[in-house]
This record gives C-alpha cells, sequence and structure tokens, in this order.
C-alpha cells in the first residue's frame, strides 16, 4: 500500500490535502503521473497543513459565491447544439465537456463537478446536477437543439 497525499479532488477518494492509502498501482499508473497526488513525507505533511488552512479560508468566501452561481445557473436554462437526425436522434452523445462549455459564460464549471443521470443522445430537455461546491449542488435545465 501507498501512502500518498491528494493534491486534487479525487471522487471515491478525497480532496486535496488527504493524506490516503491506496494500491501501489494505483498509485504509480494513475494518481501520480496526472499529478493528483504525491507521495507522502513528512515535510509534505507540513505543507498540506498549510493548504488546508488556504482551503478553509478560500471555502468560506466562496460558499457564497457558489450559492450566487447556483441562482444563476437555477434561473434559465441552458442551450447545447448538436447534430441530429431528422428523427431527432444526435449523433452521438452530449458530454459533460459541452455542457461546461455551454454554462462557462455564468460560471466556472470543472466537467467532472457535473452528472447525468443517463446519456444524452437525443433532442429535448433535460435535468443535470452540478455540484459547485460541497453542499451547493444546481439542478440545470438543459435543452439539447439541432445545430444550424
Amino acid at each position: 500500500m501507498a501512502k500518498l497525499i491528494l493534491t486534487h479532488e479525487v471522487s471515491g477518494l478525497g480532496v486535496a490535502g488527504d493524506v490516503v492509502e491506496v494500491k501501489d498501482g494505483y498509485a504509480a499508473n494513475f494518481l501520480v503521473p496526472r499529478r493528483l497526488a504525491t507521495p507522502w513525507s513528512v515535510g509534505a505533511e507540513k505543507s498540506v497543513e498549510a493548504m488546508r488552512k488556504s482551503q478553509r479560508a478560500r471555502a468560506l468566501a466562496s460558499v457564497e459565491e457558489a450559492q450566487a452561481a447556483r441562482d444563476a445557473l437555477q434561473s434559465n436554462p441552458v442551450v447545447v447544439s448538436a447534430k441530429a437526425g431528422e428523427s431527432g436522434r444526435l449523433f452521438g452523445a452530449i458530454t459533460t465537456a459541452e455542457i461546461a462549455n455551454a454554462i462557462g459564460s455564468r460560471a466556472v464549471v470543472d466537467k467532472r463537478r457535473i452528472h447525468i443521470a443517463q446519456p444524452i443522445k437525443a433532442l429535448g430537455d433535460y435535468q443535470v446536477q452540478v455540484a459547485l461546491h460541497d453542499g451547493v449542488v444546481a439542478t440545470v435545465d438543459l435543452q439539447v437543439v439541432a445545430a444550424s
């Protein structure tokens, strides 16, 4: 087992600053090469404490910003255009990256924080969940329209 310090949020594992133990292969082949984590050491542990303090200070201000962004996102639907056949079926599916780009003008959203219940493969209206902050989740109305 490898002991690591997360530098970014990893779904199902923890948030930045958490000290976790994972299997050696997961650490060596996924987390460390993608710079999602660094190997644990005594010196790194001290820098983690500094990181946590700065995160707490930013978190207080960002909760209010996240609530304002949630209100802005929920006020109007987000429109995504995609190529579709005559029956309204899409050529491919709408991805979280496309949704994040469409939201981009209203709020900065990471595509990994967007949850789609079912793959979006047809024109129409959908609802997606966007996690803006811990405990602040926006339910966004999504309209998929045919690209001209």
